[in-house]
């Protein structure tokens, strides 16, 4: 870790203390930035999902959920009366 001099507004500094619960102006700056990091790490990761999902990457699997699905269905469903079951 590195020692940093900075000049901070007081007051965004005393809001963002109060909303993240911190104690010290060294954990609320600390905790911003790897809050910041982490979001725009999911922002990433969204939209890299998007443009693949827009490539057609998911339509295999979704079929093969559906498809998974409606087997178990199947294999659970009480047979209708009058039909005979075959072992």
């Amino acid at each position: 870790m590195s020692l940093t001099q900075v000049d901070i507004d007081d007051e965004t500094l005393a809001e963002a203390m109060n909303l993240m619960g911190t104690k010290t102006k060294k954990e609320t700056v600390n905790r911003a930035l790897e809050e910041y990091v982490l979001r725009l790490k999911r922002i990433k990761a969204s939209e890299e999902l998007a443009e693949m999902g827009a490539r057609g990457d998911f339509d295999t699997a979704e079929q093969a959920h559906w498809a998974a699905k409606k087997a178990w269905k199947a294999a659970f469903e009480e047979p209708e009366p009058g039909i005979e079951q075959t072992a």
